[in-house]
């Protein structure tokens, strides 16, 4: 294995996040298909999210903290202030490390947590 390609995220209605990390997080769609859509980049030169409906995912998650989504931003300062505006609840506001990594800390609508990430480490 030489790079990371995607991650998943399952739900029982993909109509529960697509809007969210479409239209609220503002992520690009590369591809859809009937239960199942990648946001990102469309050649997979870059990680992607894939979201999709699952026949055993039901409800919230119940353990959200066992993953998390990473995405990244130039302003998180704008980005955090946007997503409010939208409605998302935050579970941790912008936060420094002193060494010029920004993180916050968000929910999406089935309870998993995103993080996004501003600076490097």
């Amino acid at each position: 294995m030489n790079k990371f390609g995607w991650t998943s995220i399952w739900s029982s209605d993909l109509n529960n996040l697509l809007p969210f990390y479409r239209d609220v997080v503002g992520l690009q769609v590369a591809m859809e298909s009937e239960g199942f859509v990648v946001l990102g980049a469309a050649n997979m030169e870059e990680p992607a999210l894939g979201i999709g409906t699952h026949s055993e995912v039901h409800g919230r998650a119940s353990d959200p903290y066992r993953h998390m989504i990473g995405l990244t931003t130039e302003d998180i300062q704008g980005e955090c202030k946007r997503l409010k505006a939208a409605g998302v609840e935050f579970i941790e506001e912008p936060a420094s490390d002193g060494d010029g990594m920004w993180m916050a800390t968000f929910k999406d609508p089935e309870g998993n947590i995103v993080q996004i990430s501003q600076g490097t480490p």
